[in-house]
């Protein structure tokens, strides 16, 4: 019972949606604009650097609060902070109310991962802004971070248990971004650079 809730309620956290929220602020539906889900990356891309940074702000947020939460009320859970940050993972991507279709997960990924271990959140943190530099993908910087992270944790933690937690987001991740994989093969994915030029943001 106790798992039970911890899963719904993280999940539920998870479902916020602050790029929707912003998008219908301006009568869009992000949805069909862009990469069409509702994360920071295509709120930068169609809506600005200020919409984007408050999206991921958001987004973070809520993994990190998660986690916290859950572990406050459940504090002798095994491994409660890594199910309840999976969950809100979850929840970001298939949000209920949205039919099941949201965001792709990173900024709630890098949350958690910060709530799990602020060290650990650093040093992945500083390898993603120059993976993403280095490359100009964001999608590069994400599949760095859903790959070390849990191989990092379940090491530090000696848990093969904890990292295959944490690899059932990375999974779910990675498989939506399929086509930002694709398309970084075509030289057609959208470079960090040219993230903020304007071309593509809803008029």
């Amino acid at each position: 019972m106790e798992y039970a809730i911890i899963i719904l309620v993280s999940y539920i956290i998870g479902t916020s949606s602050m790029s929707f929220y912003l998008a219908k602020l301006n009568n869009v539906d992000i949805r069909n604009h862009g990469s069409k889900n509702l994360g920071a990356s295509n709120a930068m891309i169609l809506m600005g650097w200020k919409a984007g940074i408050l999206v991921g702000i958001h987004d973070i947020g809520k993994a990190f609060l998660a986690v916290y939460l859950m572990k406050y009320f459940f504090p002798d859970v095994l491994y409660v902070k890594e199910i309840a940050g999976v969950a809100c993972v979850i929840g970001h991507i298939f949000p209920f109310y949205l039919k099941f279709k949201g965001g792709k997960g990173f900024a709630s990924y890098v949350g958690m991962m910060f709530a799990l271990n602020w060290k650990v959140g650093i040093v992945v943190g500083i390898a993603i802004i120059l993976v993403t530099f280095i490359t100009d993908y964001i999608v590069s910087g994400t599949i760095t971070t859903i790959v070390s992270v849990p191989i990092i944790l379940g090491f530090l933690n000696k848990s093969v248990i904890l990292a295959g937690i944490l690899c059932i987001a990375s999974l779910v991740i990675a498989y939506k971004h399929r086509e930002n994989f694709v398309r970084m093969y075509n030289g057609t994915e959208i470079g960090f650079r040219s993230a903020n030029r304007g071309e593509q943001r809803i008029k």
